[in-house]
């Protein structure tokens, strides 16, 4: 098995938490809000039933086939040549929507705090920096998210707290107004961020506590939805209907907060929060791709796929997009899409393929 390493379900947790929330915070509540208007709130419940359903899909998954990832075990469910098809579709997809996660990242950092910073600069040094952890491997991942993921959480909350004198419930009324529809459109966004719990399948080989995977997953997914629901509330309660029109919202409600004139200008604790989620992000993304190329080619180690990954990331990442509306309507527009078709239907395919081919044998064993 080319990775060495163990972790606990719980730690894998740990990395998905802000592999899903680190972009989701930034980007999704001003994407909702273009749908569902003050009801954007409740959009992420909608958007968790795919994540819910990801994670099941890749637990099952994973129990016919408990050493194997996704890579490994489409070749095992589909033959070889088109086995190879779809771990090169993943492979793809992964270098890609790492590319874009990347350039959401620079778009970021230079646009509000480095603007005169080349963005090549910005790219190469995160990428080099996650590079170094994934060469670590799962287990330095893991101990790294552990190290940044509490106080993340901890700064995140205290920031919403100091919030609250400018937040007005009455900006969230009538609620429903135009019925549940629009919440379901504004799902769209959620639940592709959601189905990014198919890399869990890139981790359940390696946790020692395999029959733990199931609960920590789901778990993990109810965090995340309660994160962006508590966030979208926060937000449209300061806001109101104004947040479709913020890029960031999350970085103008930092802006609001000022304690006696003193306790102000809190817009480098965002910044310190979404960098530290970023790695983690980024970390997690970069080692699904690593290590699926190496088990796609057959390697005995994916260090070697690292730099030569990491070269083609940035590329990806300056190819992504000529500039953040353009971005951004990418992600508004195709990602829901494109994100939920790679990382849930398909593996939904997969799964109705395997438990169809046992029943199969099942029966003809019986009749035999």
């Amino acid at each position: 098995m080319i990775e060495k390493g163990r972790i606990a379900a719980y730690e894998m947790a740990v990395m998905m938490y802000p592999a899903i929330i680190a972009t989701a915070i930034l980007l999704v509540p001003a994407i909702t809000a273009a749908d569902a208007g003050r009801d954007a709130w409740l959009s992420p419940v909608w958007g968790s039933l795919v994540g819910f359903l990801t994670v099941y899909i890749a637990y099952k998954l994973n129990q016919n086939y408990p050493q194997e990832t996704i890579i490994q075990y489409s070749v095992s469910i589909l033959g070889l040549l088109p086995g190879k098809v779809v771990g090169l579709i993943y492979l793809f997809f992964y270098l890609h929507s790492n590319g874009i996660i990347l350039r959401e990242y620079a778009e970021f950092v230079d646009g509000v705090f480095l603007p005169r910073t080349p963005m090549a600069l910005v790219l190469g040094i995160m990428t080099f920096v996650c590079a170094l952890a994934v060469r670590g491997g799962l287990e330095v991942m893991a101990r790294t998210a552990l190290v940044f993921v509490p106080p993340v959480i901890f700064l995140l909350v205290f920031g919403i707290s100091l919030l609250f004198g400018d937040m007005d419930p009455g900006r969230l009324l009538p609620v429903l107004e135009n019925g549940i529809g629009p919440t379901l459109m504004g799902a769209k966004a959620p639940q592709a961020w959601f189905s990014e719990f198919l890399l869990v399948t890139f981790m359940l080989p390696f946790v020692t506590d395999r029959e733990n995977g199931l609960k920590w997953g789901m778990l993990t997914v109810l965090a995340v939805m309660l994160t962006l629901v508590l966030t979208n509330l926060f937000i449209l309660m300061v806001f109101g209907e104004l947040t479709e029109n913020l890029l960031y919202p999350v970085m103008d409600a930092a802006r609001y907060i000022s304690i006696a004139d003193f306790f102000e200008n809190l817009q480098p604790v965002v910044m310190a929060i979404w960098v530290a989620g970023m790695y983690v992000k980024i970390t997690v993304f970069y080692y699904a791709l690593a290590l699926g190329t190496a088990q796609w080619l057959h390697l005995s180690n994916h260090k070697p796929t690292v730099f030569p990954l990491g070269l083609l990331l940035v590329v990806f990442a300056l190819w992504s997009g000529h500039n953040l509306t353009e971005l951004k309507d990418f992600l508004a527009t195709i990602v829901p899409f494109y994100l939920t078709s790679v990382q849930t239907l398909l593996p939904l395919l997969l799964l109705l393929l395997v438990v169809t081919l046992k029943r199969n044998q099942t029966q003809g064993g019986w009749q035999r």
